[in-house]
């Protein structure tokens, strides 16, 4: 019997019971994950997960113009000389570059799950091909899924791609999952509304948002499900490949 349990944002993670042990899943369906994913797919090199601005900048310093492209947002709002983090805008662009990228939650999600002995990048458009890596590669460690959140606060949108995710590692093996309640919630929710996944993202307060931006496209690509193949990881240096 393999333990499951989904932390239901950033905030919430605690770096000590990760103790290298556990394999964490992180997601950040509008945008982050989705645009790791969608680059990866895409051809980038890597993506480099950063905090924060400042840090994002200090990568792009250390690398040769025309080798990157430089994405962030900060509060929902694009940052001066960066491009904004939109999948399928970005998927015409990061072709055998790095992509360096940093957000509100995801990115931040990411470095905070650095101590767990496995991380993994997922969104609807990869789930399936993620879980099931996750299921090959992983027999007896504990699952975390980590809904990013926004600001501190819970998103519909991450708790949608968590159902969905604990519905495609179920399907994907024979193991007897331990479902923790919030895992066990996630799962149910989703069942409920496995049809409405667009109108679900279009609804939250950050799918209007992004909508409200003139990206309301960006949602509903975000929405899709399992159209790449790919199960982006965290490396032991922090970026992320397959």
């Amino acid at each position: 019997m393999v333990k499951l349990h989904v932390i239901m944002k950033k905030e919430e993670i605690d770096k000590e019971k990760l103790n290298g042990e556990k394999v964490v899943v992180v997601f950040d369906i509008l945008m982050a994950t989705s645009v790791i994913t969608t680059a990866i797919q895409h051809g980038a090199k890597s993506v480099i997960p950063v905090a924060n601005q400042e840090d994002a900048l200090y990568e792009a310093s250390i690398r040769e113009k025309g080798t990157y492209v430089l994405v962030g947002e900060y509060n929902g709002l694009t940052i001066d000389g960066f491009e904004s983090p939109h999948p399928e805008t970005l998927s015409k662009t990061v072709g055998g570059k790095d992509l360096i990228l940093t957000t509100t939650n995801g990115t931040v999600a990411i470095k905070q799950a650095l101590k767990a002995k496995k991380v993994y990048i997922a969104s609807l458009l990869n789930a399936k091909h993620s879980a099931k890596a996750v299921c090959s590669e992983h027999h007896d460690e504990t699952v975390v899924l980590v809904c990013s959140g926004s600001s501190g606060a819970f998103n519909v949108e991450d708790f949608y791609g968590v159902g969905y995710y604990i519905d495609c590692l179920i399907t994907s093996s024979h193991k007897i999952w331990e479902m923790s309640d919030t895992a066990l919630c996630a799962h149910q929710f989703y069942l409920g509304a496995k049809e409405k996944g667009t109108e679900l993202l279009m609804a939250s307060r950050v799918g209007k948002m992004i909508a409200n931006h003139g990206m309301q496209t960006e949602v509903v690509f975000a929405a899709q499900k399992d159209i790449f193949a790919v199960a982006p990881i965290v490396t032991n240096e922090g970026v992320i490949s397959v």
